[in-house]
């Protein structure tokens, strides 16, 4: 894991320790802390990558965009590209993470080809396994890492002076380790990662929910009013926050504003710019407007949310 820093994104980039070339690693927790600094594990950071922790033993609150986490043995929790994560204050507990390349899933292409195949966007940000559940998913894991650290057999890379790996033996490695890697996805998802039997998003109000959350993400910045998601989707303002309300349990409105809300924390964080600049970048007309409404949903300005969270200048993570 490396920190980029520049004038856009402090982002944490998926840059494994020597020729690793599998686009998918796993290691501990504890191996973590050991090579990052006690401030380095505390800060919140932007992955461009997918990371799975799965608590194994002791208890932890971590932050996922903002909010509380809590983890105990069991927990798996899933941060996506982009989102804004803190490992917590805690010290007393271990887990495996699992570091995985957007590349290395199955394209779009693949999944409509083959409407079978799990998408990793199926798993909940939080979930929960039982005693059974955590042996045969620290397993699996346990696998995956031994079999990603096996050399060719036939010893092509060192008979040719080549320390890395050869070209043939990446790929199928890579192959078999893309399979167990969905293979333990989609086992969790089945006894863990549905709320009910039935699939909620089949029912015609959770159906509009999501269509309302697909368009919310792709024009938050420019959509303030309800009004244009209503005729977007073709309903009326009444039958879009009832949607909302029984999906969320909060109104339309206050779902758009959570949305800018949550997007201002995660550029206040993760990057340098001036805070008109991200007024702007999020549709408003003046960095007054964008102070008042950042104010009113995280009770302080922008520029004390920055010093609280520990905004700062770094080109690497601390050894």
């Amino acid at each position: 894991m490396m920190e980029r820093s520049g004038r856009h994104v402090h982002e944490i980039r998926y840059e494994p320790e020597g020729s690793y070339p599998y686009d998918l690693e796993v290691f501990r927790v504890s191996e973590l802390r050991r090579r990052t600094s006690k401030e380095g594990m505390r800060r919140t950071y932007g992955y461009t990558f997918y990371m799975l922790i799965l608590v194994t033993e002791g208890r932890c609150i971590q932050l996922l965009d903002f909010e509380p986490c809590p983890g105990q043995p069991g927990s798996l929790i899933v941060v996506r590209p982009g989102q804004a994560h803190n490992f917590g204050e805690s010290e007393d507990w271990d887990g495996w993470i699992l570091l995985v390349r957007p590349e290395f899933l199955w394209s779009a292409s693949s999944r409509e080809s083959r409407p079978s195949e799990f998408d990793i966007e199926r798993l909940p940000a939080c979930l929960h396994l039982d005693a059974e559940g955590l042996e045969r998913a620290t397993s699996g894991i346990q696998w995956m890492r031994e079999d990603a650290a096996r050399r060719d057999p036939g010893g092509l890379s060192q008979l040719r002076g080549n320390p890395g790996y050869p070209a043939e033996w990446v790929k199928d490695m890579q192959a078999h380790l893309r399979h167990a890697f969905y293979a333990l996805l989609s086992w969790v998802v089945l006894p863990y990662g549905r709320r009910q039997p039935d699939d909620l998003r089949n029912q015609p109000t959770l159906r509009r929910f999501h269509l309302f959350k697909d368009l919310v993400e792709q024009h938050f910045t420019e959509w303030k009013g309800i009004s244009t998601y209503a005729a977007e989707m073709g309903c009326t303002e009444r039958s879009l926050t009832r949607a909302v309300l029984d999906a969320e349990g909060i109104s339309a409105k206050e779902f758009v504003s959570k949305r800018v809300g949550l997007e201002a924390k995660r550029l206040l964080i993760h990057t340098d710019l001036p805070v008109g600049i991200i007024a702007d970048k999020l549709g408003f007309k003046e960095a007054t407007h964008f102070s008042k409404f950042f104010r009113r949903m995280a009770g302080c300005t922008p520029q004390h949310f920055r010093i609280a969270n520990g905004h700062r200048n770094v080109k690497h993570l601390p050894a």
